[in-house]
Order: C-alpha cells, then structure tokens, then sequence
C-alpha cells in the first residue's frame, strides 16, 4: 500500500444523497461520513436557534451578531475552494 499518496473520499460520499445511500445499505463510510456531517451540523443548528431565542428576547443586538456568525458559517460551508 503506497502512503505517500491522498485518496480522499470517492464521489458518491461526497453528497448527502451517496451518505444517506451508503448510511441506508450500512456501509462503514457512509455511516461514519453521515456521522461526520451530524458533528459539523451540531454547531450550526445551535447558532441557527440561538437566533430564535435571541429574537424571543427582543436582543437585537444578540440578533445581528448571531446572524454574522451564521452567515459566516454557511458560507464557509457552502463555498467551493
């Protein structure tokens, strides 16, 4: 086994839909990229409902800021390289 070269991970791990293929079909990587995908999806979901709860607070301030951070956040996840 050469270890000098990266192999990433094949095309169809790369979506959701391979993921959830693979997950479904219990296969070790989709079940460990989905497991991946929830770890990235934690924090996320964490900013995403700490806008709700500031929101209920009438925190504007809290507000804008946890929107710049879930801005940034998406488009950190969503930007090509």
């Amino acid at each position: 086994m050469d270890l000098h070269v990266f192999r990433g991970e094949p095309a169809d791990l790369r979506g959701v839909r391979g993921i959830m293929r693979d997950t479904v079909a219990l296969r070790g990587r989709g079940i460990i990229q989905l497991g991946l995908l929830l770890l990235i999806a934690t924090p996320v979901a964490r900013v995403a409902f700490s806008i709700f709860g500031f929101a209920e607070e009438r925190d504007l301030t809290y507000v804008v800021f946890t929107l710049i951070v879930f801005s940034i956040l998406l488009y950190s996840l969503t930007a090509s390289p």
